[in-house]
């Protein structure tokens, strides 16, 4: 393939696979991007070309594939299958993960992947035993290692001016260096390519790197039949425990500061916590208040967050651009704009210049020497790209010209320079950023969103390299100044009482999702002046129906080393840990604990002298139940807060009431809670509710024909009756 000729277009995935075959040869290494970046119909044409050629040998380097839910009974397909009918409607399955399910790999194929959904693969050897374990900046680097010589994704397009431009739009987070990389290798001679897949379903989005031209690709792919829907991840139902970690989170968000957050249930209690706090500041306060959020933490609070709304807002600085991002923005509470210039960005930070355009802006720049007194075209374009200048001003010869008026560019000259203000300053400053993401995923809305905003609305929102979005390394001084009271919040498994946290295996090297970004934001908010790394743990979990702590004394595996420890957040408060002694460490860390555990924690570190033998756990910390924070929220809720759902959801009021009533029914089998017995026979002989009618049409049960069915129908209406949702 010839350099001049690229792209080679294609209508046909066979075709390209026929060629991809042809130029690389029969041994593929094929690297995709994680999570909604990846090709479907091009990697289900490899992959069962490779299936049906034994001669082929295909390995796929990637993370976190995504597959639809499934059921293991008759009941959840009853449930999930119209459900999962309407949400991934016409999304096409990875076909290598339906073999992985029915253990049917072939022997020419291999799946690596640095990172999965949590809990997707514990079950399955092959992905046990294929995990590679990197940092998400490390990602493309290892890829390369591994002599990768296929990169795909997919593209949005759009025409500018009269030119196609491609955006790597979700996943510019490793599709841009993984690019570079397969251009590299190219000019080693070696037999290698880049290939695009556009799917006009994306939204176009922005970024210096995430925009390119047609020739960064070898090959594109594009026919409307392979515009596959975006994949859904439908919001999660936040619970209590969820929805307190998430306020306690809000209370050190500090306004005009710089956001990082996650997708799921913890994520969206931040953003409801935020929301409270800025939308309706006193309800918000008497909760803190109530809670014993105040009283326990106040001075954390009052040293790295706050309690007032936001007046100057926040920046998005993280890996991920999920929905609780959107969410904040819609609230106005995500409306901090940073740029992309040193000199500015300090002069803003340090609050010499706003938003709003002025005469002393001028001043100020060449006081603090940002720009020269007889201004350069360098000057001149930083200016203009900021919006200090109009977009109608031109420089020509050393001159300014605006519509006829011709200025010198002289700033010294008093007269000239009245003459500039007068006629060249714009009104706002412009291309600020509020936020600056490397891949996103969420729920159709989403996307539906993304789709919708203007071209001017959609630019505030930046796509670019991992290498950018998680680390500070090759641009250090302007990304400090822009992640100014950096907040970086990431989820655990298990912290232990000496600040070391598990996040993604167990100590029997189970590997349940990976590391991700997590050690880079935890490294970052370290190297930052005024950067705090959060870890949110959950203070229990259930196994085999018994309920076990979260904070443990010591644990065998680490994500991140105690050195690196800083805040750690349960659903009963904040242990602040960074430059904290060992005793004073683990202290806050009981503190937070269950008190289902306490005392056990406590005597096995006095065992190890590590707190003195009188130690005794102060009484304000000693509550920690999980009954008491559902009192504690019960009254809240009934004026409309910490809802289940609090950004919305895909479920039906049905679904919900069906969903509930089952989960809570599996629970109790798994809890063998007798009595469900006499009451499910007792339940055969009642007539069906008139309330339950709907919920079981939803069912597909609400006129039974079969034995079976008949006995599904009483246990609906029995799990429906026992959660009070009939």
């Amino acid at each position: 393939m010839t350099e001049n000729k690229r792209p080679i277009y294609y209508d046909d995935v066979e075709k390209c696979v026929d060629d991809i075959i042809k130029i690389v040869g029969k041994n593929i290494i094929f690297g995709m991007p994680l999570a909604l970046g990846k090709p479907i119909p091009l990697i289900n044409a490899l992959y069962n070309r490779v299936k049906s050629d034994t001669s082929l040998h295909l390995a796929v380097i990637t993370a976190l594939s995504l597959e639809k839910p499934t059921w293991s009974n008759e009941l959840e397909r009853r449930f999930l299958q119209p459900f999962v009918e309407r949400v991934w409607k016409d999304i096409p399955d990875f076909q290598y993960i339906l073999d992985i399910r029915k253990n049917n790999l072939p022997s020419n194929f291999v799946l690596k992947e640095f990172y999965f959904k949590a809990g997707q693969y514990i079950h399955v050897p092959e992905a046990q035993q294929n995990y590679v374990s990197s940092n998400y900046t490390h990602a493309i680097r290892d890829s390369l290692a591994n002599n990768i010589n296929v990169c795909s994704n997919i593209i949005a397009k759009k025409e500018i001016n009269g030119e196609v431009f491609y955006s790597m739009s979700c996943n510019a987070d490793t599709s841009v260096d993984a690019s570079n990389g397969i251009k590299k290798m190219q000019a080693e001679g070696k037999k290698c390519l880049a290939i695009g897949e556009v799917n006009n379903n994306l939204p176009f989005m922005y970024g210096d790197v995430a925009v390119t031209k047609p020739d960064a690709y070898d090959m594109v792919i594009e026919n409307p039949i392979y515009d596959f829907p975006l994949f859904s991840v439908p919001r999660p139902v936040v619970s209590v425990a969820d929805h307190m970690i998430g306020i306690n989170v809000s209370s050190l968000i500090k306004d005009g500061g710089t956001l990082q957050i996650g997708i799921g249930a913890l994520g969206d209690a931040i953003a409801s916590g935020l929301k409270m706090r800025h939308e309706t500041n006193t309800e918000y306060r008497a909760f803190l208040n109530d809670a014993g959020i105040l009283n326990n933490y106040g001075d954390i609070i009052n040293r790295v967050g706050g309690l007032e709304p936001f007046k100057e807002g926040l920046y998005g600085s993280t890996e991920m651009f999920v929905d609780a991002f959107l969410q904040l923005y819609k609230m106005g509470i995500l409306k901090r704009k940073i740029y992309h210039h040193e000199g500015l960005q300090r002069l803003i930070n340090e609050g010499f210049i706003k938003n709003e355009i002025n005469p002393s802006v001028i001043n100020v720049l060449l006081e603090k020497q940002v720009v020269n007194s007889r201004l350069t075209v360098t000057d001149f374009n930083f200016l203009k790209k900021f919006g200090i200048f109009k977009e109608e001003v031109e420089y020509i010869g050393d001159t300014l010209v605006y519509k006829d008026i011709t200025l010198k560019n002289d700033l010294d000259d008093k007269s000239n320079r009245d003459e500039i203000l007068k006629h060249c300053l714009g009104t706002n400053l412009k291309n600020g950023i509020l936020l600056t993401g490397a891949f996103f995923i969420g729920p159709n809305d989403f996307y539906q969103s993304l789709r919708d905003m203007s071209e001017e609305e959609i630019k505030q929102f930046e796509m670019t390299s991992v290498l950018i979005s998680n680390q500070l390394y090759g641009d250090e001084k302007l990304r400090s100044l822009q992640r100014k009271d950096g907040r970086f919040i990431n989820t655990g498994m298990i912290a232990t009482l000496f600040g070391n946290v598990a996040s993604d295996m167990l100590e029997d090297g189970t590997v349940v999702s990976g590391v991700g970004g997590q050690y880079n934001f935890v490294s970052m908010a370290h190297a930052l002046p005024d950067g705090r790394s959060i870890i949110m743990i959950k203070s229990t979990r259930t196994k085999n129906n018994n309920v076990l702590s979260n904070i443990l004394y010591n644990y065998g595996h680490v994500t991140i080393p105690r050195q690196l420890r800083d805040i750690v957040i349960t659903e009963y408060g904040i242990a602040d840990l960074r430059a904290k002694s060992n005793k004073e460490v683990i202290i806050a860390m009981i503190n937070i604990a269950d008190s289902r555990f306490q005392e056990e924690l406590v005597k096995k570190a006095i065992e190890n002298k590590k707190l003195p033998k009188d130690y005794k756990i102060p009484d304000r910390f000693r509550n920690n139940y999980p009954e008491k924070l559902e009192k504690l929220v019960s009254p809240y809720r009934k004026e409309g807060f910490f809802k289940v759902f609090p950004s919305g959801t895909d479920l039906t009021p049905d679904e919900i009431a069906i969903g509930k009533s089952l989960r809570m029914l599996k629970e109790k089998i798994a809890a063998k809670d007798l009595m469900i017995i006499p009451d499910l026979i007792m339940n055969v002989f009642k007539s069906i509710p008139k309330h339950a009618e709907r919920h079981l049409e939803r069912m597909q049960l609400d006129r039974p024909s079969t034995p079976s069915e008949m006995i599904l129908q009483k246990i609906v209406v029995y799990a429906l009756s026992s959660a009070g949702q009939i």
